[in-house]
């Protein structure tokens, strides 16, 4: 079985104007970071300047959409298609951002839909999952991010175009960051429960990234980490260390 590629991802949220995105840009554009063989790097800039940086950004980093549609576009005022994004050829979504959970009302079942109708369109998914800080607190963890995980495993049945992003929510913006230790175990539980439940295959092959305060001064600890997979950037990826998190591909590579 081939090693799992690093990924990392940055998610700019509803940040930016079209300078800002210019800028941003140049900064990942002149970068000098590992080859696409070692890390595969996905931006994920609002939908109104997707265009843009597709436009400009360097050929080896792809873009992502920050959501989509749970189906067919249509009367669905303020929403945007899957199609649409195949249109634009976006070839990223991330779908399930405990944001959308929490500020939208999105239930897991909902969630997974979207994730179904996304990859039925030939859109990759990133799959976002996580725990609040009273779930944790309550020893609930492992047991909300399966029931998370179940609801996408019910609706899919090929994993290849899938990353998993644990980001417990507690962590999110808040500068917390869980500990590569308490990362691993989630991470661990996720792989275990996918080989109970899907397939040790699917387990093995499947890249579970962490997202929640990721930073370029604790990236290559959490990297070091057997089952994290690469990264789900919030605030540092609208930021020149976004780099150094892109680097930390390397402590896997070495490894």
């Amino acid at each position: 079985m081939a090693a799992r590629k690093f990924f990392v991802g940055g998610n700019w949220k509803c940040n930016g104007t079209g300078e800002d995105v210019k800028k941003i840009v140049t900064v990942l554009n002149e970068a000098e970071v590992p080859s696409e063989d070692v890390v595969e790097v996905v931006v994920s800039p609002p939908f109104v300047f997707l265009p843009q940086v597709k436009g400009l950004l360097r050929p080896d980093f792809s873009v992502a959409a920050q959501n989509c549609w749970v189906r067919k576009g249509g009367a669905f005022t303020g929403e945007i298609s899957a199609e649409m994004l195949v249109n634009l050829q976006v070839p990223w979504v991330i779908l399930g951002h405990s944001e959308r959970r929490a500020l939208m009302g999105e239930s897991s079942d909902f969630v997974a839909d979207k994730i179904e109708y996304a990859l039925s369109q030939g859109i990759k998914v990133i799959a976002c999952i996580g725990e609040t800080l009273e779930q944790r607190e309550a020893g609930t963890t492992m047991e909300v991010v399966a029931a998370q995980t179940k609801a996408i495993a019910e609706k899919i049945s090929d994993w290849t175009n899938v990353v998993l992003a644990y980001e417990p929510v507690w962590a999110i913006g808040t500068g917390k960051v869980a500990t590569p230790a308490q990362a691993q175990e989630v991470h661990d539980g996720l792989r275990k429960w996918l080989v109970t439940n899907v397939s040790p295959a699917v387990a093995e092959s499947t890249r579970i990234i962490y997202g929640g305060s990721v930073n370029g001064a604790n990236c290559k600890e959490l990297a070091a980490k057997p089952d994290v997979d690469g990264f789900l950037v919030g605030g540092a990826s609208l930021k020149p260390e976004f780099v150094d998190i892109i680097k930390s591909a390397t402590v896997k590579s070495s490894a």
